[in-house]
């Protein structure tokens, strides 16, 4: 295989995507500790103050942590005063968070400054070429996700 085709090939690609997404998440995690949180944390914060009210279990879901670990990110916030947890009206045997007034005002600060940071890193590329990759990755996600479920359709 020549040096051309191997840098067209589906593997560098990959080894490309990867390396760029190490880069962009060590900032990422740089620009969060700075703000004095954990990633579970900011992800938790993030997600009540886009999103409104959740249940414990259902932010855990979503962000991929277990029961326990979104517990334990839940009891952090609930100790700083940023978040609380009261009564699910429709199951009262659920718990939802929500953000207090002083967690509403630190998350949209926090997420402001690293907002700052991310759109920082992304100015090696244009507003366009921005637009344009996330065009291609989204395109490459699906592709892969297809894929996969192909692959494991033909497995059951």
């Amino acid at each position: 295989m020549s040096i051309h085709e191997k840098n067209r090939s589906g593997t560098h690609t990959w080894l490309v995507l990867m390396k760029a997404h190490h880069a962009l998440a060590r900032h990422a995690e740089r620009s969060i500790l700075a703000l004095g949180v954990c990633m579970s944390d900011f992800i938790v914060l993030e997600m009540l103050l886009h999103k409104g009210p959740k249940k414990v279990n259902d932010i855990g879901r979503s962000i991929g942590l277990t029961s326990g670990a979104i517990t334990t990110a839940v009891d952090r916030l609930a100790q700083r005063g940023l978040v609380v947890r009261g009564a699910d009206p429709e199951d009262r045997r659920a718990r939802v968070v929500s953000l207090t007034a002083a967690g509403r005002a630190a998350s949209r600060s926090a997420f402001d400054q690293h907002s700052a940071a991310m759109e920082k890193a992304a100015d090696g590329l244009s507003k366009k070429e921005q637009e344009a990759l996330r065009a291609l990755l989204k395109k490459l996600g699906k592709s892969a996700a297809e894929m996969l479920q192909e692959e494991l359709g033909e497995l059951s």
